[in-house]
Parts: C-alpha cells; structure tokens; sequence
C-alpha cells in the first residue's frame, strides 16, 4: 500500500489514458487488485520455501518438532484464504485511489496527487514503527528479567556439585566413604530430592501461636546430617544437624522463608507438632532456591535421617582443580562396585538450575527473531517511500541546490519527516509496550522493573535506524543532481 500511493503520479497517465479509450473505474480497480495478488501469490510461494528452509532453525530456538503439513487440504485453504484477505487487504486502498484520477486533469498534465494522500503511508509507517519498537522493548524486558532471576543469590554453592540417583545403592556408610577415598570428591551427601527441587509438602505442623483458620503448607526435606556441610548453605541462627547427637534425628531446621511464614520470634527451641510427635527446631538455614528463580523462595523444613532406604538421591562435591572427566570415571568405577547393575546418570546442579530458563530463554530468542523480522520490514518499506519521496522532490531539491542550499540542509529536510513519524510511533508504542510487559511480568513474584533507560535505548536505536535508511536516498539525491538551470518563463528546469 505504501509503494502503491507513493507511485501514485508514475501511474497517472497510464490510468488517463486507459480511462480516455475507454475503461471503466471497476475495470482499473479489477486491475490493481489483480496485481496485489499476483504479488501476494508470489509471496506465498517464497514465503513457504522460506519457512521449510528456516524450520530445522526455529525448531532448534523453540525447543519445538514443528513441520509443514504438505498433505492436508485444510491447510491449504487456510493459506489461500490468508492469501485472499491479503491481497485484498493491501490493494484495496491502491485500487480506489488510482482509478479515482481524472483523466482530462492527467493528460492535460495538470494532475497532483490529493494533499491528503500521502496520510495513509504516514499513518502505515507510524504503525509499522510502533509495532516494531514494542517487540523490541518486549524482547529487552525479557532477557532483562532472565538476567534479574540469574543474578538471584540461591544460597548454597552450586559449583562442582553433582547429582546422582540413589538407585539402590547397597551400604551407602561405605559407598560414601569409599568416594571419599578416591580423593576425587570433598564431600558426599544423600537427601531426598535434588538442590533444585522440593518433592514433597506437609501441612499439618502445629506451632505455638499458630492460626487454626490458616493452612500453612511446607515443603519437606529429607537429608543426611552431610548436607548443610557438601551444598554449602548458611546458618542464620541455631546449629546444624550432627551425627553425633542421637536426638537430632528428632529436630527440624526451618529456612527462613518457613520462620517468616510462622511468625515466629525466637524460633531455636521451639517445639513443633507433627504427626502427633514433638519435634525441637535446632537451628534456621539461610533462604536456597531449591524451585523457581522467579518466585519467592519455597518454605521448607528439613528433617535428618540416615536410614538408606529414605533417600532417592546421592550429591558429591568435586575437588576443583581436578579434570572432571577423570573425577567421574573415579566417581563411576566406585558407583558400579555399589550399584553393578544401575546405569550411571549423573546431572550437575549448576545445569539443573540453567534448566530453569529454559521457557524465558526461548520466549527472548523468538522475540529477538520477530524484533528483527519487524523492523527489517518496516526498515524496507520505509526505504520504498523515501525513495519516491525523494525522486517526487527531485526539483525542488534543485531549486534549493542552485539558491545555495547545503547536502546537509537537504538531508535534514528530506529526513525529518521520516523522524516526525517515528517520533509519533514512539508516543505510541511507548504506553503501550509498557503496559503489555508490566502485564507480562505480573505472574512473575520476583521480577526486573521496566527501566526507563529500556524505552530510551529502544527509541534512541529506532531513531537512528530510521536516519541510516532514510539517509541513503536523501543524500543520493542531494549528492547526485547535476543541475543545469536557467530562468525560461519564470521556471526551472534541471536534469539528471
């Protein structure tokens, strides 16, 4: 639509000449509309060998096993129904604006363009910006809150930490020491789930002060007195779990998140009821994102145990410093010895936790894909119109370059309506792109902010982009115009 207006006066005698031998408005209209489609049917055709090209790419960005569906009449009707509407939608305008010209007006060669028909390029390229500068805003809020949620402290060491299913492991006291042993590992624990995850909940422990109206649910930790020492969390206050003392086997320790959520004051020593049994809190372990980075840090309560039979996986501490290789196949050759029979799956907890971006990751890969399909488009067409602009403002530039005007005065004339436009584009974009991430984010407990410098970077970039591909046609047509002017009745003529 944009190409088609801008081409307006190029086509103007053609339309005078067929409106004079003969033809009708519909058939002019039948005629631009048939050259939309021609274009759009040509389109559809690059379009899905572009896409069967590009589908391994995407398929890889998305995490997705998609294909396109040759057998199926459906979707071919929909793409010739897409199509239909297409063309439709985008030669429509042309159509009726082009056989609305008067054809005495045209050969007569008193014909212009209405004042008012460059409006609707403008507003097309308004909303082409505006689209464009919010999925980049989109796409910079989105690796914005990745890297927020990365940077989040988890508050045990990640580092050299490895997971392996226990997988019936038989005597683990001396499966545990052997590892040890080998000199491979600085410490071997067993819990009932992974660092990155809780497995099971309770929500019937009872405390003093506790609301009966309210369900409290606590996610539950089972773990070897090792645990605290190999992951490398933190006490805030009290003591770990320890070997030694028998009777720890019936004390909790709470993270911080579950003390908060109990409202408890002085919690070391208080007795929690559970199961109809009391148990004494030893100590409250600085807040681990055991789940999602971007929520708040689960409540949980971890309980000691030592019998074997409880845990489900088995986490050791490399020595750094040592190849990682060598210290697995160390690690291997002993897990074999203990378990022949199971295979060897181990997950480091650093990996684990990356996983957890993995959804945010491919959402900000595909926004980044589309930002850049956008405002290549809008890009391209933008350089379509400022091409016409300038070939339709050949003379005047003339007339400015002969009463001394400079490459830059006409560059800056020529390019300060494409700036006007993205401005609007901007004013619009702006409120908008702001209220669709700040809904985005809202599922989101522990989230980035919409910095201002997001929506300054964005426009600053927009603008600039504008300026490099609007420049290329005003600086030709300021640097190549070889005039040749003289005064004959009152007009100027130049060529090129």
């Amino acid at each position: 639509m944009n190409l088609s207006t801008a081409r307006s006066e190029k086509r103007a005698k053609e339309v005078g000449i067929r409106k004079a031998i003969g033809s009708l408005r519909a058939q002019l209209v039948l005629q631009f509309l048939s050259e939309s489609f021609l274009i759009v049917a040509l389109s559809f055709v690059l379009a899905v060998l572009l896409a069967w090209l590009s589908l391994p790419l995407f398929n890889d960005i998305s995490g997705k096993q998609l294909h396109l569906i040759w057998n199926d009449p459906l979707f071919w009707l929909a793409c010739i129904c897409f199509c239909f509407l297409t063309g439709l939608v985008a030669g429509s305008y042309p159509a009726i604006y082009l056989s609305s010209f008067n054809a005495v007006r045209v050969l007569k060669g008193t014909f212009k363009a209405w004042p008012s028909a460059s409006l609707p390029r403008k507003v097309l390229v308004v909303i082409q910006f505006a689209v464009s500068v919010t999925i980049i805003t989109g796409t910079i809020v989105v690796f914005k809150q990745i890297e927020f949620a990365r940077d989040r402290p988890v508050g045990y060491d990640r580092d050299n930490l490895v997971m392996i299913p226990y997988n019936g492991i038989r005597a683990y006291c001396a499966f545990s020491q052997e590892l040890l042993n080998t000199g491979e590992v600085s410490g071997v624990t067993a819990s009932v789930n992974p660092t990155t995850g809780t497995w099971s909940s309770a929500d019937n422990l009872s405390w003093r002060g506790k609301d009966p109206n309210r369900l409290e649910v606590f996610g539950t930790v089972l773990i070897d007195p090792d645990f605290g020492s190999v992951v490398g969390w933190k006490m805030k206050e009290g003591r770990n779990f320890s070997k030694e003392l028998l009777t720890d086997s019936a004390g909790f320790l709470f993270n911080e998140a579950a003390i908060r959520q109990m409202g408890l004051k002085q919690p070391v020593g208080e007795t929690i009821k559970w199961h109809g049994k009391d148990w004494k809190v030893l100590g409250v372990v600085k807040d681990i994102v055991m789940n999602s980075p971007f929520e708040p840090v689960t409540p949980v309560v971890f309980l000691m145990d030592d019998r074997e039979r409880s845990f489900n996986v088995i986490i050791f501490k490399l020595k750094a410093g040592m190849p990682v290789s060598r210290s697995l196949a160390g690690i291997e050759t002993v897990f074999k010895k203990f378990a022949p029979e199971a295979p060897f799956n181990y997950k480091f907890a650093d990996s684990e936790y990356a996983q957890k971006f993995l959804a945010e990751e491919r959402t900000g890969k595909l926004a980044f894909l589309f930002a850049g399909l956008a405002i290549f488009i809008s890009c391209f067409g933008l350089f379509g119109v400022a091409s016409f602009v300038a070939e339709q403002r050949i003379k005047e530039i003339g007339v400015r370059k002969v009463l001394g005007a400079s490459v830059a005065g006409i560059w800056g004339l020529l390019s300060k309506e494409f700036v006007l436009l993205v401005s609007i584009a901007l004013l619009i974009a702006v409120p908008v792109s702001w209220y669709l991430m700040h809904q985005w984010l809202q599922p989101y407990t522990y989230r980035t902010g919409l910095s201002w410098w997001v929506f300054a970077l964005t426009g600053a970039g927009t603008v600039i982009i504008t300026l490099l591909t609007a420049s290329y046609h005003s600086l030709k047509a300021a640097l190549t115009i070889r005039l040749k002017a003289y005064a004959r009745n009152d007009a100027y003529y130049f060529d090129q």
